[in-house]
């Protein structure tokens, strides 16, 4: 089965079942956060679609939100621990054991950008849960790296959920005016 079966039928769970949105969104977006985690779940798809579902079916926005951006907060926070943790150690373990400059170069990042780049991280695919674990090799200093984790956490959550919100409208709105 594809990638897209299994979102697809996380979507269709959450639509019958809107009492689970919430505990649904916060493990897709704990899994999706998790180094080597995020490479196997492409949770954000999912919870694209969810977003989706929100506006038409009454699921509530806050709870949802709350349980995204704490999953990921959570998560990021699993991936510093284990950068902290095992160090430069961690280079031997698939994925990074096959790329080899993944490491160096996340360190240059880290080393530009520091605490913005934490924020800057969460934004895109294969820097999400690589840079927390960086961070914690790094040995960020761990307050410092908890609020660019959690800023970011929540500001990432409200995007992904409001833009299937805002793109569901949109594409509902261009189906009934022109169709």
């Amino acid at each position: 089965m594809s990638v897209e079966h299994y979102v697809q039928l996380v979507i269709d769970f959450v639509r019958a079942q809107h009492a689970w949105a919430a505990p649904v969104v916060f493990v897709l977006a704990f899994l999706e956060s998790i180094v080597f985690f995020s490479l196997l779940i492409p949770a954000w798809s999912a919870l694209v679609g969810i977003g989706a579902l929100m506006g038409a079916s009454g699921i509530s926005f806050w709870p949802v939100w709350i349980a995204g951006a704490v999953g990921a907060a959570l998560g990021d926070w699993v991936s510093y621990w284990i950068g902290y943790r095992f160090k430069a150690s961690i280079a031997t373990v698939w994925p990074l054991s096959r790329r080899p400059d993944l490491l160096p170069r996340g360190h240059r990042f880290m080393s530009r950008w520091g605490m913005p780049g934490i924020f800057i991280g969460r934004f895109f695919g294969p820097l999400r849960a690589s840079v927390p674990l960086i961070a914690g090799i790094a040995e960020m200093p761990y307050w410092s790296f908890q609020l660019a984790n959690f800023t970011s956490a929540f500001v990432w959550a409200w995007m992904l959920l409001m833009f299937g919100d805002f793109g569901f409208g949109l594409l509902a709105g261009l189906i009934r005016t022109y169709f």
